[in-house]
């Protein structure tokens, strides 16, 4: 399953939305990765989310496993509302 996201955290709260979005993603089963561009990290990693979020723009979520539909859901709520 996949899912596109707009995102734009502001620098002062990309610790907070990283802590947040790190521990909603560790919360599930399935496999969560996150592309933009050329560029795609784990999900459930806190470095590779810090250094994909650092700009602005379009993100892919994508998830895979029994609860893909609901993590999605969850983490795509957590970036529209940073």
């Amino acid at each position: 399953m996949k899912r596109t996201a707009e995102v734009m955290i502001p620098e002062e709260q990309l610790d907070r939305t990283a802590t947040a979005f790190i521990k909603a993603a560790s919360g599930f089963s399935c496999q969560i990765s996150i592309t933009r561009g050329q560029h795609s990290i784990n999900g459930k990693s806190l470095l590779g989310f810090l250094s994909l979020m650092r700009s602005g723009g379009p993100v892919e979520l994508s998830a895979e496993g029994s609860d893909a539909g609901e993590a999605l859901d969850t983490l795509a709520n957590i970036l529209s509302m940073a």
